[in-house]
């Protein structure tokens, strides 16, 4: 099994900084893309960003300029550093991997509880 934990989130005044942090454990092989997802109650969850194991990223418009991913590929880790938070960003964001478990297996998606982040105005 593999477990994603996520921390950082929490309560930000509009315009502060949030850095959320990932950690994949378990029986993980390989990872390739991991990223950031958020949902806000009665919508659809939405991309935030992602990246590769080799340091691409991709963001969602709303973000751009705003947000950093990143990862440590050693520790299995993947950040998102919030700046210049709207309220509107708030809502739980979940954590992202795909991952695979050994030689030969497939690649399966696993995403973290979730964790909320709430931006006063």
């Amino acid at each position: 099994q593999v477990q994603l934990v996520e921390s950082g989130g929490g309560l930000v005044q509009a315009g502060g900084s949030l850095r959320l942090s990932c950690a994949a454990s378990g029986s993980i092989f390989s990872i390739n893309a991991m990223g950031w997802y958020r949902q806000a109650p009665g919508r659809q969850r939405e991309l935030v960003a992602t990246i590769t194991p080799g340091g691409s990223a991709n963001y969602a418009d709303s973000v751009k300029g705003r947000f950093t991913i990143s990862r440590d590929n050693a520790k299995n880790t993947v950040y998102l550093q919030m700046n210049s938070l709207r309220p509107e960003d708030t809502t739980v964001y979940y954590c992202y991997a795909k991952v695979i478990t050994g030689w030969g297996a497939a690649w399966n998606d696993y995403w973290g509880q979730g964790i909320q982040v709430t931006v006063s105005s």
